[in-house]
């Protein structure tokens, strides 16, 4: 599965923004139809869209589109028509609270990639899950839902949602933020956590992400191309973690070959769930371009 550590928002009638946004090498880029878009610019962000798709070197970046919300009986028609055919690699769809939803984005994604003979199931989706409704509908959403590759969380629509004051701790939103990640990784999902709005706090931003990463999520929301960088390197294994990970990998083989399995390391205990962390992080590190030699 590929990167996705790093996941920007540009809006989606800025052609320069999404150009910035390519330029500084983030791993994925959501050019925007819905809330950064004005209702009144939304045609001219089809065009634009559909333009830098067919017109800009994305290089290894991933070229998403979020939709405008699916709701009954209106569906963002417009929004596929004007831009599916110059292949993006994803749609991100918001404010998702049923399989439906997802469901019905799949059949007509579906619809294009036969009719250009395109691989079907290549375009992927990820799902936001940003409301309350969506918090307790998630495993319909997960179990029925075949083409999703990752769910966001979407802390700041929640909010608004449900009546929530935000915080910093963030003591409000831990039970959604904890569910999403949970579901994800049940489902063999990646996660992708919520915003960070203090774009000029790069302390604060690190430190929201080291929580995400450690709660188990595999990458971040990102408002502004100077977000983008120190994301990346949060969710980056750094050389000694690799490192530290090869070492009890190694180990485990050692003793795997002479029949024992749980065994001890640096005075400490180690077992499958151990190992599993460590193999997690030499996923992360291949994820991110490293090679880690195992042999």
């Amino acid at each position: 599965m590929r990167a996705r550590r790093a996941l920007l928002f540009m809006p989606g009638d800025e052609r320069r923004k999404i150009e910035k946004g390519v330029a500084v090498g983030v791993d994925s880029i959501i050019m925007d139809l819905e809330d950064g878009v004005a209702l009144n610019a939304k045609d001219e962000a089809r065009s634009v869209i559909a333009a830098a798709l067919r017109e800009i070197d994305f290089g290894r970046t991933e070229k998403l589109v979020r939709l405008n919300p699916i709701v009954r009986d209106i569906f963002p028609d417009a929004d596929i028509a004007a831009t599916v055919d110059a292949q993006p690699d994803g749609y991100v769809v918001p404010k998702v609270e049923a399989a439906w939803q997802i469901a019905q984005l799949s059949e007509r994604l579906t619809e294009s990639e036969r009719r250009h003979n395109w691989i079907e199931g290549s375009i992927a989706v990820l799902a936001i899950i940003e409301t309350a409704l969506g918090v307790v509908n998630i495993r319909e959403i997960v179990e029925n839902s075949p083409r999703l590759v990752a769910l966001i969380f979407g802390a700041e629509d929640l909010a608004g949602d449900m009546g929530l004051t935000r915080t910093v701790g963030g003591a409000e939103i831990a039970y959604a933020r904890g569910t999403v990640v949970l579901h994800a990784k049940a489902f063999g999902l990646q996660a992708v956590d919520t915003v960070y709005l203090g774009f000029q706090d790069t302390d604060g931003l690190m430190t929201d992400a080291e929580t995400a990463l450690h709660m188990g999520y595999t990458g971040k929301l990102a408002i502004h191309p100077a977000q983008v960088e120190p994301i990346q390197r949060v969710f980056t294994p750094t050389s000694e973690q690799v490192a530290a990970a090869l070492r009890l990998i190694r180990a485990h083989d050692d003793h795997q070959a002479t029949g024992r399995g749980a065994f001890a390391l640096d005075g400490k205990m180690v077992d499958m769930p151990i190992i599993r962390a460590a193999r997690a992080v030499i996923e992360r590190a291949r994820a991110a371009g490293i090679d880690p030699d195992l042999g």
